[in-house]
């Protein structure tokens, strides 16, 4: 039984780790588009307004932008289902990533708040762990690929001259 879940559990730790990945790029690229709009006084009302916000109320604004963006990630799956692959998979990982990306820049507003609810800190905890459980999973995989990789590239560096030699040799121009 152990040998069928394995790959269940590999599936599930990569698609863990692309999530945190998506997570840790996509919240300072949110930061610097907001740090690059000119509305300076809007952005100090929001920090304010979040700043005067409860516990609990604070929780309700960090998970609004993935309620907001529910509709389009179900939207790309009705497209998925109706055979339109790609353009469902586009419309999902578009409103996927957008909304992670917001929610990170959020959680980074909001860290100190939300760790003051208990349950919330408890899953932060836990997620953390997930997360290096989930890269335990992943680095044999990484190892052998970091692997193939340096062997590739140490095939091509010593095919590339040898097959620059061979064109010279045999495709002269005239």
């Amino acid at each position: 039984m152990r040998r069928l879940l394995r790959p269940l559990w590999f599936v599930l730790a990569l698609a863990f780790m692309l999530e945190a990945w998506l997570w840790d790029h996509l919240g300072p690229v949110v930061r610097a588009v907001i740090d690059a709009l000119p509305l300076k006084r809007l952005k100090d009302l929001a920090a304010r307004g979040i700043a005067r916000l409860h516990p609990y109320a604070t929780l309700l604004l960090f998970f609004l932008p993935g309620l907001i963006l529910l509709p389009f990630k179900l939207a790309g799956l009705w497209l998925i289902a109706r055979g339109h692959f790609i353009a469902g998979a586009f419309v999902f990982f578009l409103a996927k990533s957008v909304g992670l990306a917001v929610a990170a820049f959020l959680y980074e507003l909001c860290h100190d708040k939300l760790m003051t609810i208990p349950l919330f800190r408890r899953l932060y905890h836990w997620t953390q762990r997930a997360r290096a459980w989930s890269q335990k999973q992943i680095a044999p995989a990484r190892q052998a690929i970091a692997s193939f990789r340096q062997k590739f590239i140490r095939r091509k560096n010593k095919l590339v001259p040898l097959i620059l030699r061979w064109r010279r040799k045999y495709f002269r121009r005239a």
